[in-house]
């Protein structure tokens, strides 16, 4: 999946990246800002700070196959996709408690082993990554083995209904909305948006207009113009292909552009946001995994197979400066201020942390994180921050917090 940049009309939401060159633009390459509303709730604007001094560690747990963390836009709640539960979980940030579970029906499909690179009988529900938008009222989750997405409306759950008139043909997906502690229930059936064969990845335009999502075995990128008054809420309008499997998407809607990274070879395709065309191939180090980006035109990638984080000219795909990480790093995430990147390390089990200088990353922490981590989304008030870690194998969610200075 999938963060709020500078509290302005401006949202990114972080994808895959890894360079080994740069390409540089045509002549007739021409950036055009345009100024976006932004459809998040109002943030407060958090007091100054250039440190960070760990604190503590506390861990919460989850369940097994927890693929992805991402908060509300202020911060009150942390939703988690459990891809082997086949769940949404919804955490309160106070209390580090469970407060609502979105549970899937399963029913039978096709998943991929990917140590063996071959299909497996397996079910089609599993939640991947998530993006939300319309003021936080719509839950977007990509299901890994159903070729396509869901919109869940959080709060108002009547508006999840089937209307009256709906094609036949249009699929749903049961959810139960479970209660910890009580014997209260919900259900409903959510509609599917068919995008593609193995969907990750799933970012949005500022404005709640358009979603993108990365289809890792369709080696392509849906489009979908959005629609919060009709149903489905979605319909795929375009589709990108790229040259091999890609993973990580970044919104630049200060110049109309987005960022595909293509984990499956070396290469950023950038797409003209007008046109819903690539108009620029940026060649990068191998494996781009997830990318997110500043508000100074600088992207920032994880390099999967490489071990390395760069951060990128976004114009040209230039490597400005890189760190080496711990292997595997996987999801990346940005501070509020774009002062310090966090980087979750799949398989040495670290989450290491950089401050973003001018002209190079400087580490402030390798801390610890068994069980594969694998995605990171972080919470900010005036003093503190805390790094919300997802770990793969054990299921649990690690919370390092960080004294701001």
């Amino acid at each position: 999946m999938q963060a709020l940049l500078k509290y302005t009309a401006i949202l990114t939401i972080a994808a895959s990246c890894q360079n080994s060159g740069s390409t540089e633009p045509v002549e007739t390459d021409t950036f055009i800002s345009v100024k976006i509303k932004d459809t998040v709730p109002p943030v407060p604007v958090l007091k100054p700070y250039s440190g960070l001094e760990y604190q503590k560690k506390e861990v919460v747990a989850a369940a097994p196959g927890t693929k992805s963390v991402l908060f509300n836009a202020n911060g009150t709640q942390l939703y988690a996709m459990k891809l082997e539960g086949m769940s949404v979980y919804e955490f309160a940030q106070t209390s580090r408690k469970v407060v609502r579970e979105f549970k899937f029906t399963p029913t039978r499909g096709m998943g991929w082993d990917y140590n063996k690179s071959r299909p497996i009988a397996s079910f089609q529900e599993k939640p991947v990554e998530a993006c939300l938008s319309h003021d936080d009222q719509i839950l977007w989750v990509s299901l890994h083995n159903a070729e396509g997405i869901v919109p869940i409306w959080l709060n108002d759950y009547s508006k999840n209904k089937t209307p009256a008139g709906t094609p036949a043909e249009q699929k749903t997906k049961p959810v139960t909305v479970i209660y910890p502690g009580t014997a209260k229930k919900d259900s409903f059936r959510v509609p599917l948006i068919e995008t593609g064969k193995t969907p990750k990845v799933i970012s949005r335009t500022a404005d709640s207009k358009f979603l993108l999502v990365s289809n890792w075995h369709s080696r392509n990128n849906s489009v979908l113009e959005m629609n919060k008054d009709v149903y489905p809420f979605g319909k795929v309008i375009s589709t990108i292909p790229v040259t091999a499997i890609p993973r990580g998407i970044v919104v630049d809607d200060k110049n109309n552009k987005s960022y595909i990274a293509v984990m499956g070879g070396s290469t950023i395709a950038r797409v003209d946001n007008t046109t819903w065309q690539t108009d620029s191939i940026l060649n990068v180090w191998s494996s781009p995994r997830h990318v997110v980006m500043d508000t100074s035109g600088h992207i920032f990638v994880s390099y999967n197979s490489m071990g390395t984080i760069a951060c990128l000219e976004a114009g040209t795909g230039k490597t400005l400066f890189t760190a080496s990480t711990h292997s595997q790093p996987r999801t990346i995430m940005l501070s509020k201020n774009h002062k310090f990147i966090f980087v979750t390390c799949y398989t040495s089990d670290y989450v290491d942390v950089y401050k973003i200088n001018e002209n190079s990353f400087e580490k402030v922490a390798s801390l610890p994180c068994g069980g594969h981590p694998v995605g990171v989304d972080v919470f900010e008030n005036d003093e503190v921050l805390e790094a919300w870690v997802c770990s793969y194998s054990n299921g649990a969610i690690n919370i390092y917090t960080f004294k701001k200075k």
